[in-house]
């Protein structure tokens, strides 16, 4: 990969991360469960890494607030609605 800069592959990871947040969002019907089977990681993963890498940088995150953050809801209200 042709690096133009630090800042420019930070901003380029920044946003598949979010292009990727938005994907599960708007897939409700994909359970974490079958993405866990298939791909070894789910919404809570990336909730629990979000809290590890704010830590890594001294930076305290909620594991809740980051998992209202991945699934753009409370946890809990996701759960009633889309968890079967």
């Amino acid at each position: 990969m042709d690096k133009s800069g630090d800042a420019t592959q930070t901003e380029i990871e920044a946003a598949v991360f979010r292009r990727l947040v938005r994907h599960f969002r708007e897939r409700t019907d994909v359970q974490n469960i079958d993405v866990m089977n298939l791909a070894g990681f789910c919404r809570n993963c990336l909730s629990k890494w979000y809290v590890a890498e704010a830590a890594d940088r001294g930076v305290e995150v909620d594991y809740e607030a980051a998992r209202e953050m991945v699934y753009g809801m409370p946890y809990a209200e996701w759960k009633a609605k889309y968890q079967k």
